[in-house]
């Protein structure tokens, strides 16, 4: 593997370079809005983007584009002076003034937003104030209502400043630890991921002028700094504004950093550290791989070299970033009870729980189920079955397609090879959660484990 090449291109391939798949969204928002309050008929007055394409820190498949409009003050004198809860009828307000636009999409006014859900994005929009300190003060109708303050222009500057000072090594580590939590399926917030990559910057200044050859370095010691964070920290300073950043993934972002740090600080070779790459940042990097090693003669495989089938692709193998966009922003767990006549069924997860190395043998009946998950109703449940390894090249059987399904699939155990199963659930368009689970049958002492990746 060219690093050089490969890194340049993986981070050119999923950075947002584009939002014209919204903009017409988003000026269609504008316009109306500011037919109603300013008597105008701009489709950019008044608008601010905020949040992650805001700072520019945005990756390719971004669900949530975050907006505020900038209302008259008489509009909120008028929705100040309500005895009671004036912050949820302003946000009813901009929600009715929409639905007359969009009478068949799904608006919702609640919380702190108006949220318009188009097919494969979201727009989360503020109605705001914009105050002479240029923060923005907002409505939260929660609690009786109450107003509160953001303060985005700050992060925004801080998040730009920061880009030319590090000539986009910020930007780029933003986008890369946003590919790596949307490979392997886990809550890290957006706001949260550019902070801290903003602190380990301002603390450990190492890869300021890094290189692309650099990167694997560069990307190990930013997750070693990660994993050092404390999981159970309520909340974070934000870069530029010092708002509080809070821990809405329950600190999960700690420990898959001190996995994915030590599946690279313990690579022994330059195929098994290309391996450990594919298996962090998913398709997005073994497409973007510039050379790839040779394969071993199949009756000598190293490990390294097994491994490399299970990240390899198979033919007609489907690829869910190809299928949808993907942000995940929920919790997904799914497990395997494993059958077979004449034996007492197990679960998966419980053999990881224990001390024990133990592989699956031929003839089981494997029930794959969603156990739980943070996303609400209604949703799709899309499946993919790999089989990997020798013995599914020998016999054209490596499969690899994603499909519909439900909340259990049941497979068996066939033949030799480290298999994987992985679900994901598909909400407005969206991928907002997934899960895998590696199924090693008949291949010797292999440890059997949900890839904590």
């Amino acid at each position: 593997m060219d690093i050089a090449r490969t890194f340049e291109t993986f981070c050119d391939k999923i950075h947002l370079d584009s939002t014209e798949n919204f903009d017409a969204s988003i000026e269609e928002i504008v316009k109306k809005l500011n037919k109603k309050y300013y008597d105008s008929s701009s489709e950019s007055d008044h608008l601010y983007m905020v949040g992650s394409i805001g700072r520019e820190t945005a990756v390719d498949g971004v669900s949530d584009i975050d907006i505020i409009f900038n209302l008259p003050s008489d509009v909120f004198r008028r929705f100040d002076n309500y005895e009671t809860n004036g912050q949820s009828a302003l946000l009813q307000e901009v929600k009715n003034e929409l639905l007359d636009r969009y009478p068949k999409t799904t608006i919702k006014g609640d919380g702190q937003v108006v949220s318009i859900q188009f097919t494969g994005y979201t727009i989360e929009l503020v109605p705001g104030f914009r105050q002479a300190d240029d923060t923005f003060k907002y409505p939260d109708s929660n609690n009786g209502g109450s107003w509160k303050i953001t303060d985005p222009i700050p992060e925004q500057n801080a998040s730009k400043d920061k880009a030319i000072e590090t000539s986009d090594n910020f930007v780029r580590m933003c986008n890369m630890l946003r590919a790596w939590k949307n490979n392997v399926g886990f809550k890290f917030g957006g706001l949260l991921t550019d902070t801290l990559v903003f602190n380990y910057f301002e603390r450990h200044p190492n890869y300021i002028s890094a290189d692309f050859s650099d990167y694997v370095d560069f990307f190990k010691d930013v997750l070693y700094f990660l994993s050092r964070e404390d999981p159970e920290k309520k909340y974070w300073f934000a870069l530029g504004s010092n708002q509080q950043v809070y821990n809405s993934g329950n600190g999960s972002f700690v420990r898959k950093a001190e996995k994915a740090w030590s599946k690279i600080n313990n690579t022994e070779s330059d195929d098994e550290l290309e391996n450990i790459l594919i298996e962090l940042f998913g398709h997005n990097f073994s497409s973007s791989v510039t050379q790839l090693a040779a394969y071993a003669d199949t009756c000598a495989m190293s490990e390294s070299t097994q491994m490399m089938r299970s990240f390899s692709t198979a033919p007609n193998e489907n690829f869910i970033e190809d299928m949808f966009p993907v942000d995940i922003q929920d919790e997904l767990d799914i497990d395997c009870k494993v059958t077979q006549d004449g034996f007492r069924p197990f679960f998966l997860s419980a053999i990881i729980k224990r001390p024990l190395r133990r592989w699956l043998s031929k003839n089981k009946s494997l029930t794959f189920s969603v156990e739980s998950t943070s996303v609400i109703r209604p949703y799709d449940i899309y499946w993919k079955v790999r089989n990997c390894g020798e013995e599914a090249v020998r016999r054209n059987m490596e499969r690899g397609s994603i499909f519909k399904g439900h909340e259990t699939r049941t497979e068996h155990t066939d033949f030799n090879g480290e298999h994987y199963v992985e679900c994901y659930i598909i909400k407005n368009g969206v991928c907002v959660a997934r899960s895998k689970i590696v199924v090693p049958i008949d291949v010797g002492y292999l440890d059997i484990e949900h890839k904590e990746l």
